[in-house]
């Protein structure tokens, strides 16, 4: 015997109920998708921020103390110094250049402080594609896999947060893309 119903107020109701939990699914999930990428865009944001105070500082970790930028220490000098790849020679000539050392460390910062923030974040997105990319290209050939390694990934990453506006949920991108210099220059949100 079937269950289906022939009665149309039933069928009525049910097609409600249906609509509802759709609708609840989709902002639940829209909701969890918010967060998610929030969640990415902080995590990211303390990968940046720590590398900038770890090479500042000299925090033991990437960089020794006595190795730190704020102690006549090169931000660039140990990594680029010590490409072996492919592209070698281009990097190896920019190691301990005080220029190179400014941009990084500023790109560090900036990159950082906005994914922090949540504003700025197509700058910070563009910033950071360029420098992961030259990152991933210092690090050829890859030990583990022929082409991908987390340089890519955060990259697409940085790429997916810009343009889903993570900034807008625990960040102030809202208030951000609301200032009259954001409504001018949209490039700034």
């Amino acid at each position: 015997m079937s269950s289906v119903s022939h009665n149309p107020a039933e069928w009525a109701h049910g097609s409600a109920a249906q609509s509802q939990a759709a609708a609840t699914t989709h902002v639940t999930s829209e909701a969890v998708s918010r967060y998610a990428f929030a969640g990415v865009r902080l995590l990211l944001a303390v990968e940046f921020l720590w590398a900038f105070g770890d090479k500042l500082f000299g925090w033991g970790m990437a960089t020794p103390s006595d190795a730190a930028w704020i102690r006549g220490g090169s931000p660039t000098e140990g990594y680029l110094g010590g490409v072996q790849g492919s592209f070698a020679g281009f990097f190896n000539s920019m190691a301990g250049n005080p220029v190179i050392d400014w941009l990084f460390m500023i790109g560090l910062l900036g990159i950082g402080l906005a994914l922090a923030l949540g504003i700025g974040m197509r700058i910070a997105a563009g910033a950071g594609v360029v420098l992961l990319l030259l990152m991933w290209m210092a690090s050829l050939p890859l030990d583990n896999n022929p082409f991908v390694d987390y340089h890519l990934v955060y990259a697409v990453l940085l790429i997916g947060l810009a343009a889903f506006l993570a900034g807008d949920t625990m960040g102030l991108g809202h208030w951000w893309s609301r200032t009259s210099m954001v409504k001018r220059f949209p490039f700034l949100r």
